[in-house]
């Protein structure tokens, strides 16, 4: 697992002799089991049509398997190993909240996890590493080598990541309560070309973006030209703060020197003066050399206190300039900083967004870049029932931007079927060969068809609405496995958790707070960008 999953500094030779046993280890296992069901779908499948960005993973338990769907449907499919007893993989709702290629868990052996990709901070990951054709992690998803390469160099962070009991394909629906962009006006001048295809929040979507969609891209586009131009500003002004500090220091340096020069001329001149008075009681001849000594020693006194008043003069605007240029520096790097977070800000406005109901709690929640935005309460119709637990997902834009294609997929519990749990069905016969069942269309528009949701909430997600944002509706409450840093995450209640409960993640601060607030006569959840 990944909690594992603290990257650990390993020399290159260490680190190439791990992927050479992962290989070697997948290769071992690939001929062991010639013959096998395991073995013939030990390959990935790559759909033979042109892929698209990858918007979801499904991770079959039952099954041992994952399937990646992109706007158009399967792109890719591979054997898995999940969590083995007592470190099942919990059936939810996660997604992609960071990517390393190089990985090492700091609880087993330092062992290698190639294209670790986290879904949980408390340490659930998909990577690579051996399929004996069965359970046999701690919790992650184990992936074959070549798969966990393809799938991390075609993912970005915050694709969805289903992990469900048993195998279920999406299905495209239509329901009014799913989200479509709201038509906002904006200045010609706002907007951008963007011709047949619209790059949002990191997935390419076929069909143009509304209007508004195009004009946050022209602010986007903009804060980053701002961007570039603070930091251009800042360097320049760091180099203008260095070079007049250089200068500062040569002047402060013949400044002591000069200041030195003139205490000693006064030491000697004081020392001149007391040898005078001395030899002024002795002979005429001892006290006219004690005068010529007092004299030259005043001439020295007064050439380095005209030295030292030259320096004083010629090195002040030396020291003015100096402490001018680093308040040029501070005040160019503060703005290089205003502007790093205006260009983030300005970039997260166009990433999708999740929107999470929880009949549990009867509200709405919403996401977006791993942030939360706002929430608000719901009403949902014969809110003792369940709803089931359903993910509908934003694929493309339709009708020029007017409208966006969604797809859904339910989640069932296993023993909603009567069948097993996962981890018990793994030695049934031809269940890794089984085809995903369907997502039943009808059981999930009834659950829409029982929310509402304010029109104030839904204003403000369709403004910023787009392909690859979701919209689940649950039973379930949030898991505290949400926080800081990821999407919503949604554990099936009922279903094997051993590879949470084994490291349960405490909520983090943001959770305790807003769940004290939301409880509070003023807990409206009202902060947010808009």
């Amino acid at each position: 697992m990944v909690s594992e999953v603290h990257q650990k500094s390993a020399s290159p030779s260490r680190r190439t002799a791990s992927f050479l046993a992962v290989g070697f280890a997948a290769a071992v296992t690939a001929v062991s089991s010639s013959g096998s069901a395991a073995a013939r779908s030990s390959r990935e499948t790559v759909e033979a049509r042109p892929a698209g960005v990858p918007l979801m993973a499904i991770v079959a338990l039952g099954e041992q398997r994952i399937t990646v769907y992109d706007a158009d449907g399967k792109m890719l499919q591979a054997p898995v190993s999940t969590g083995q007893t007592g470190y099942e993989t919990p059936a939810g709702i996660y997604s992609v909240i960071q990517k390393k290629a190089e990985h090492y868990s700091n609880l087993y052996d330092d062992a290698s996890m190639p294209f670790m990709q986290r879904i949980t901070w408390s340490g659930i990951a998909l990577h690579a590493g051996v399929l004996p054709g069965r359970p046999a992690s701690h919790g992650c998803v184990r992936m074959p080598y070549d798969f966990a390469q393809t799938l991390f160099e075609k993912t970005s962070r915050g694709m969805r990541v289903i992990v469900v009991p048993r195998d279920v394909a999406p299905a495209d629906v239509i329901h009014t309560t799913l989200f479509k962009p709201k038509t906002v006006e904006v200045e010609a001048t706002a907007l951008t070309a963007v011709g047949n295809y619209a790059q949002v929040g990191g997935v390419t979507a076929g069909g143009i973006a509304p209007k508004h969609m195009q004009a946050l891209r022209a602010v986007a586009d903009a804060r980053g030209g701002e961007l570039s131009t603070a930091a251009k500003k800042a360097e320049e002004a760091r180099q203008a703060a260095v070079a007049a500090g250089a200068a500062s220091t040569r002047f402060a340096k013949a400044l002591r020197i000069a200041e030195r020069d003139k205490t000693s001329a006064e030491a000697q001149l004081k020392q001149a003066e007391g040898v005078l008075d001395e030899a002024s009681a002795s002979s005429s001849g001892t006290a006219e050399r004690a005068a010529e000594v007092k004299a030259a020693a005043a001439n020295r006194l007064a050439e380095a206190q005209i030295r030292l008043d030259s320096l004083k003069s010629e090195g002040q605007p030396k020291l003015d300039a100096a402490v001018a240029a680093r308040e040029a520096a501070n005040l160019a790097e503060a703005a290089r900083v205003v502007a790093i977070v205006a260009a983030r800000e300005a970039n997260a406005k166009m990433l999708p967004v999740s929107v999470f109901v929880s009949r549990e709690a009867q509200r709405l929640y919403v996401r977006q870049a791993f942030q939360p935005l706002f929430e608000t309460p719901v009403t949902i119709s014969e809110a003792s029932s369940p709803l089931g637990t359903h993910v509908y997902m934003a694929l493309a834009y339709t009708d020029g931007g007017a409208r966006i294609r969604w797809s859904v997929v339910s989640m069932s519990k296993s023993t909603d079927s009567g069948e097993p749990r996962s981890n018990d069905r793994r030695h049934r016969a031809g269940t890794r060969d089984a085809n995903a069942r369907a997502t039943d269309t009808k059981v999930a528009l009834a659950a829409l068809d029982r929310i509402t949701i304010p029109q104030e909430a839904i204003d403000r997600i369709s403004e910023v609405i787009s392909p690859g944002s979701a919209l689940i509706v649950s039973d379930e409450a949030i898991s505290d496995e949400t926080g800081t840093g990821t999407d919503f995450i949604v554990l099936m209640s009922g279903e094997p958790q051993g590879g949470i409960k084994i490291r349960k993640r405490k909520p983090d601060a943001y959770y305790r707070s807003y769940r004290l607030y939301q409880r509070s006569p003023y807990g409206q959840g009202q902060s947010s960008w808009w």
